[in-house]
């Protein structure tokens, strides 16, 4: 069970408090504003850690120096990291064979990981008012939300149980295009808290949107990115980009974080 037990995060009936950012969301899709809301001052883009072959977290930058490809804001991970899908007929099918130049692991997506996400709050308390009640979306589709037999751990035949109570599973949703969270409020801190205690091997997750009730910034960690996006003030987005725990470029609301988005590494 996540921090809601130990009474740090707290669900939210009252989902209309996070209306405000599907107003100003753009079309559904890979840009930097699809999933982040658009209108702040700036925004940064927070870049996922990956491991070498020795299981140490390397910045992209350092994934581009071994492939000879180009560090850029706008970089993504398959062009990066040379990765080459090979499509052979077979009398069975299509069979598809995938080779990276990269010899670690790719970036998680849809999760920021605490050794990141740990100096990105610690920038963001800076520009937030002490104690001030922070809000927590987390995307309802996650196995481990549900439990059995939503998740199941290989070798196992125990039940896995809902990582929460019946109100909170059965509850209203944040709703924007294409996604529905559940709704937690607490400290900015709290941010920590969410993920699944259940299952020993299970990373835990970070939010997947979150944001002060002064609406001052917005943090998102769409599912389907291996980034992390910041907005908020000039001032705050300078801090996120001079922080040497985190590998930031500065983007702007229009910027495409498709798949095909890397011009440059193509």
């Amino acid at each position: 069970m996540i921090g809601v037990d130990r009474g740090r995060l707290a669900p939210v009936a009252e989902v209309s408090v996070g209306g405000w950012i599907a107003d100003r969301l753009g079309t559904f899709g890979g840009s930097v504003g699809s999933v982040a809301p658009r209108g702040f001052e700036a925004y940064a883009r927070v870049l996922h850690p990956v491991s070498d072959g020795d299981r140490s977290n390397v910045r992209w930058a350092e994934v581009c120096a071994s492939t000879g490809r180009r560090p850029h804001a706008l970089m993504q991970w398959h062009a990066i990291a040379g990765v080459v899908e090979t499509r052979t007929e077979t009398r069975t099918g299509t069979r598809t064979t995938r080779t990276m130049l990269w010899p670690g692991d790719a970036p998680w997506v849809g999760n920021l990981d605490g050794d990141t996400l740990v100096p990105l709050c610690q920038v963001l308390a800076q520009h937030a008012r002490q104690d001030e009640e922070c809000f927590f979306a987390l995307w309802e589709g996650y196995g481990w939300v549900h439990g059995s037999p939503a998740i199941a751990v290989l070798g196992s035949t125990d039940l896995i149980p809902p990582a929460f109570p019946p109100e909170v599973i059965d509850g209203p949703r944040l709703q924007h295009p294409g996604r529905d969270y559940i709704l937690f409020s607490g400290p900015l801190m709290a941010a920590l808290e969410m993920g699944d205690r259940t299952v020993d091997w299970f990373s835990p997750q970070s939010p997947n949107l979150f944001w002060p009730a002064s609406r001052a910034w917005c943090v998102v960690t769409e599912i389907d990115f291996d980034s992390t996006i910041v907005a908020g003030s000039s001032e705050l987005i300078a801090a996120v980009l001079a922080e040497p725990a985190l590998e930031a470029w500065p983007v702007e609301q229009d910027d495409s974080l498709a798949h095909d988005g890397d011009t440059l590494n193509t």
